[in-house]
């Protein structure tokens, strides 16, 4: 993990976030700035800076992230009506934490 990054500090418990969920590889909290009724970020708990910074030893966490969105959007009631996952890669492409994570959204009528 990385002294500086905000998602490794709160993964220590050093910054509060709101947890859904705290597995062995992963967190799931509610996101501090919503921009769905639903928003959720799935985190995992080693440091990936970017998608950009993915490789092959990456692929399990990756798929689990996938995986746990889908269970995720399923217990928040959402699953039927649709929701998105979302990565967002790099300052262009809306990453404003440098430590990968996972968007869920949904809960749109």
């Amino acid at each position: 993990m990385q002294k500086d990054c905000l998602f490794c500090q709160i993964i220590r418990g050093e910054k509060p976030a709101d947890f859904l969920f705290k597995g062995e590889s992963l967190v799931v909290f509610k996101d501090i700035y919503p921009e769905a009724p639903v928003h959720l970020l799935i985190v995992p708990r080693i440091h990936i800076r970017s998608i950009n910074e993915v490789t092959d030893k990456d692929k399990e966490i990756i798929s689990q992230m996938i995986l746990k969105g889908q269970e995720t959007a399923k217990e928040q009631g959402i699953a039927a009506s649709g929701y998105k996952l979302l990565f967002n890669v790099e300052r262009g492409g809306g990453q404003a934490i440098f430590h990968v994570h996972l968007h869920l959204l949904g809960g749109w009528r």
